[in-house]
């Protein structure tokens, strides 16, 4: 049974990463870290495959992760390779992206999502290992990817290459999501908890104003206090989940809003920003700058409703890839199906001759409706990520 709770953690994500990329606010990394908060919501899903599937979970995951990237690239990459980009083997990355696949000027940053399934194909593959490691010493391998990623910003380990700083700053939100699945955060007594993340929260606030990354105070240039920040409000978000979600479903139109964004996020993902790129000329045909509420607030309509359009065109796919039934518009509600003549209310007989006993109608019961659930985790002028580097030539630009 699906929870909630958790879908509306997701599309909350998503919705923020899109407003972000049209916006780049950099409070909003603040105010609410999505995609570290991402990779914990996949990390958790994660555990609980491993838990069911065993390291069947990984094929099961890449299943439902790479079909959606296979019609972006059907899209995109024959119109970069009309416009320039080199046909040579390294294009067969667009279909198993261990590595940044290739891309030209204009797709660079119209597919900088890519990082995203870079780093979540990753996970998965080493997902069983870090499961194994996790259920026999887990406080160890939850402290390793942020030991790792201190000990790259305090200049103990200089260069690494950008899959190990990639491992530092986003594994350690996908071991909190397998604590998560585990119930281990849930049992954390409040004394612990609220001072943990508090403590997290401060060091990794302290890190940003007092070492500003390349990006300012937005954390997405900061990895260090992004990974701390990031951790602290994790913390508070799986460890305090509430215990009733029903609220979550009392008004239809925002159930079914949480509800579509979380079976189309890899759909929104992947195709948002390449509208963000479209738009941005726009600023200097209608003068919709970063500072005008009102042509941002234009702008980031104008992508959502153009996300719409390719939810409606493709969208299914992601039903497909989940082994569900395809829907245009998921969310709604089914008809509930006719009774069978079986379970049809049985007419009361006339009582034989002799007899003075009336016979019983036993009401039938009605069929329950069904409900909806949930399925299945920057900019005026977009910014190119300056947190990684890449094995392919292609900025590593940072979708966050």
């Amino acid at each position: 049974m699906r929870n909630r709770y958790l879908d509306l953690l997701r599309a909350l994500a998503v919705v923020r990463v899109v407003v972000y990329h049209v916006t780049g606010w950099a409070t909003m990394t603040l105010v609410f870290p999505a995609m570290s908060v991402m990779f914990a919501l996949a990390g958790s899903l994660m555990a609980a495959s491993l838990h069911r599937f065993g390291t069947a979970a990984v094929g099961r995951r890449l299943r439902r992760l790479l079909p959606s990237l296979w019609v972006l690239a059907a899209v995109f990459v024959p119109a970069m390779l009309l416009t320039g980009l080199p046909l040579t083997p390294k294009v067969l990355l667009w279909l198993f992206p261990v590595s940044d696949p290739p891309a030209n000027d204009w797709g660079a940053l119209a597919l900088s999502p890519i990082w995203y399934l870079r780093n979540y194909l990753w996970f998965v593959l080493v997902s069983p290992l870090a499961w194994w490691l996790f259920r026999r010493a887990p406080l160890p391998t939850l402290v390793a990817p942020y030991a790792l990623t201190a000990a790259i910003e305090l200049g103990l380990y200089p260069d690494p290459p950008m899959v190990v700083q990639q491992f530092g700053l986003y594994l350690g939100a996908w071991m909190l999501g397998f604590a998560h699945q585990e119930g281990m955060l849930r049992r954390l007594p409040n004394r612990f908890l609220w001072p943990t993340a508090v403590a997290l929260v401060a060091v990794g606030g302290w890190w940003n104003f007092t070492q500003p990354g390349t990006r300012g105070f937005d954390l997405n240039g900061n990895p260090l206090a992004n990974a701390l920040w990031s951790a602290g409000v994790i913390l508070v978000v799986l460890g305090r989940e509430p215990a009733r979600t029903a609220w979550i479903d009392r008004n239809a139109i925002f159930s079914r809003a949480v509800t579509l964004i979380n079976r189309r996020a890899l759909t929104v993902y992947l195709w948002h920003m390449a509208f963000v790129v479209a738009l941005t000329p726009l600023v200097d045909v209608v003068g919709w700058s970063h500072q005008n509420p009102i042509g941002l607030a234009i702008r980031v309509v104008l992508v959502f409703a153009l996300l719409g359009v390719v939810i409606l065109l493709i969208g299914w796919v992601e039903d497909i890839a989940a082994r569900r039934r395809p829907e245009l518009i998921p969310g709604g509600r089914r008809r509930a199906a006719p009774p069978k003549a079986a379970d049809q209310p049985v007419a009361p007989r006339a009582p034989e001759a002799g007899t003075t006993g009336e016979r019983s109608v036993v009401p039938v019961p009605r069929a329950p409706e069904a409900g909806t659930t949930g399925e299945r985790s920057v900019v005026p002028v977009p910014r190119a990520s300056e947190t990684g580097r890449t094995e392919t030539g292609v900025r590593d630009v940072d979708a966050r």
